[in-house]
């Protein structure tokens, strides 16, 4: 079974001691930035719907991008909502490992990151509508080349199912008549007396929480994903289905105003 996370806007450029590896999408990843490379902190800030100083410190980075030798470990590097549930600072050692073969993070310039894959400090949103000779979006950049990525990864772990905790956002660029295998999503609803919805910032959490759970249990069943229960979630069976687990919790003001 393997699992698919976003990344992250904001960033924690920390080093860890482990041995990096190169990106799959090393070269594409660095054409990508000879595109960015080319704009100005204004062009980003629009493109990206960013503020000005945001604009200015992604410029700096295109404008640097394969010309320093400090690398960070890619489920290190990224520090949002989802990385504070898979919290890979304090993962065994046998689950990083497992990781490495099995979790796999979505991205708009790399395309697809194992763990502790070397990368630089970036923000491209794969929704960004950057032009390239490919197409006028990064959907367009990508191509099928994350679903055979993962096809082949599927083939050599001899994995049967992927397990989508990722934003719909970036789930996107996995080219769905491409992939070959069947996807399971999860999804994390918080009930409010029968009304339950989805709440980004814990939706977010509990996906990273999930795909922290799949490498610390070795999971390569998605049926043993019903016993998640981190952060007082439960397996809703009448609301799932084949290709959606649903988990809920009772939603209370005061988790809603940490989120907002």
């Amino acid at each position: 079974m393997l699992t698919v996370i976003s990344p992250a806007k904001r960033l924690n450029e920390t080093p860890i001691d482990a041995a990096l590896s190169v990106p799959y999408f090393q070269t594409e990843a660095a054409r990508l930035a000879r595109i960015a490379r080319k704009l100005t902190a204004a062009d980003l800030s629009a493109l990206m719907d960013i503020s000005p100083a945001l604009g200015a410190l992604n410029q700096a980075r295109f404008q640097a991008f394969g010309k320093s030798d400090t690398r960070f470990a890619a489920a290190f590097l990224f520090d949002g909502d989802t990385y504070a549930g898979l919290e890979a600072r304090t993962l065994p050692p046998d689950a990083l490992h497992w990781a490495g073969d099995h979790l796999r993070i979505l991205s708009g310039l790399y395309g697809l990151l194992r763990p502790l894959d070397a990368v630089e400090p970036y923000r491209l949103e794969m929704g960004t509508r950057l032009q390239t000779a490919k197409g006028g979006t990064l959907y367009a950049y990508w191509g099928a080349k994350i679903a055979r990525a993962l096809n082949d990864l599927g083939a050599e772990t001899a994995s049967k199912v992927l397990v989508n905790c990722a934003s719909g956002e970036y789930f996107s660029a996995v080219q769905r008549k491409t992939l070959r295998l069947p996807v399971v999503t999860p999804v994390f609803l918080e009930d409010d007396n029968g009304n339950a919805r989805v709440i980004s910032f814990w939706a977010k959490k509990a996906r990273g929480a999930m795909a922290r759970y799949i490498c610390e249990g070795h999971i390569t069943d998605p049926r043993d994903l019903r016993s998640f229960d981190m952060g007082g979630y439960r397996f809703e069976s009448a609301k799932s289905g084949e290709d959606t687990l649903v988990f809920t919790r009772p939603y209370t003001p005061i988790a809603a105003a940490k989120a907002a």
